[in-house]
């Protein structure tokens, strides 16, 4: 019937998409393994927004690398942006590390920066929502700006990312819409008060807001990216070889 035929498919892509977290946590432990070989240390990780298993299925994407590492043994700890407006790594990543018994600890958006001046940022790890052929990643607002961050600081900026995130016929992120959403997510914050969800202003009534919601970072800060094929750089010619089929068919 064409309903147990939606139900297999469903299964099948969920089973690919399990496995391609799974294989990006492995070729993504390896990075932070490294790390911790080099310092001996616990290996301190700074994340944005939420592309754990709530995301996904099973692992996530930029979690994913963290609980297999966390699962060998390798001592971590991930810094975990709230990202405002919407509280997604608050709310929804800081829930998940807690369950699986990962370290961490929440912090306010701006503060990664002064982290990484400290030395306390060991590496990033990000998710992406859309990623160019040559690079550019599309991720939650605030992305760009800790990427930056890294770059000044020396700290390695990871995305991780299955292959059905590139955009295999566009080039510039800059062509990327960024979608604006309603300005009472920024106007207004919401959380539990005395066990009841309660919404408050948190902005002069009468002020406007702006809310993008996502923005995008040139594959010049990126160090690498994260996939299930492996760990490649950002470039048009790294990715290319690492999803030949992918760009021929684009291309034709």
């Amino acid at each position: 019937s064409t309903q147990s035929t939606w139900g297999t498919e469903a299964v099948a892509i969920a089973d690919e998409d399990a496995a391609w977290c799974e294989a990006i946590g492995r070729h993504g432990a390896a990075l932070i393994e490294q790390r911790h070989r080099e310092t001996g240390a616990t290996v301190n990780i700074l994340t944005h927004c939420n592309a754990g298993w709530l995301a996904f299925v099973d692992f996530g994407t930029a979690t994913a690398p963290i609980y297999a590492a966390h699962d060998r043994g390798v001592p971590v700890h991930v810094w975990v942006d709230e990202t405002r407006p919407r509280n997604q790594g608050a709310k929804l990543t800081a829930w998940e590390l807690a369950q699986h018994g990962v370290p961490h600890t929440v912090i306010a958006d701006n503060t990664g920066g002064h982290l990484m001046q400290r030395g306390l940022v060991d590496l990033c790890i990000v998710g992406t929502d859309r990623t160019t052929y040559t690079g550019d990643v599309a991720n939650k607002i605030g992305t760009y700006l800790k990427a930056l961050a890294a770059k000044d600081n020396g700290v390695p900026f990871y995305v991780a990312l299955p292959s059905s995130t590139f955009d295999w016929e566009l080039a510039d992120g800059a062509s990327i819409p960024i979608e604006q959403r309603g300005a009472e997510e920024v106007k207004y914050m919401d959380g539990l008060c005395d066990g009841v969800e309660r919404s408050v202003l948190i902005t002069p009534a009468q002020s406007p807001a702006a809310n993008y919601a996502f923005d995008v970072t040139p594959a010049r800060l990126v160090t690498a990216l994260i996939t299930e094929r492996g760990v490649c750089a950002a470039s048009e010619a790294a990715i290319s070889a690492l999803y030949p089929e992918k760009r021929a068919a684009a291309s034709n």
